[in-house]
């Protein structure tokens, strides 16, 4: 690979350097906006909310729910669920992206001794 540049003034190395800095950034906020994180995180906080909620349920509200104390029940369900995604995330990260391989040219692999052809 030669350090040519171009028209933009740009070498190929500069150019390949770019790419691999966005390809890195990249990967990085694919690992930071992972969907298990953001489910996981608002299943933990929504299931702690409606948890704490069915802890100061009076006798009342529990009666209307036929004896059930049902928002006690559903945030602990929820709770689990979200320790659930937060434990996945933690156990299987997301794999960063494998490296494109650069294939380099061969003595046959002129594009302009093919265009001859």
């Amino acid at each position: 690979m030669t350090d040519q540049s171009g028209p933009s003034g740009y070498s190929d190395k500069d150019v390949q350097r770019e790419v691999t800095e966005l390809q890195e950034k990249s990967a990085t906020a694919a690992r930071i906006f992972d969907l298990r994180r953001i489910i996981g995180g608002l299943f933990v906080l929504y299931g702690l909310m409606v948890g704490i909620a069915g802890l100061t349920d009076s006798d009342a509200e529990i009666d209307k729910a036929q004896g059930v104390n049902i928002n006690l029940w559903t945030g602990l369900g929820m709770l689990l669920l979200g320790i659930f995604f937060l434990a996945w995330l933690k156990l299987r990260p997301t794999p960063p992206p494998a490296p494109d391989a650069v294939p380099v040219p061969g003595p046959g692999d002129d594009p302009a001794e093919q265009k001859a052809e």
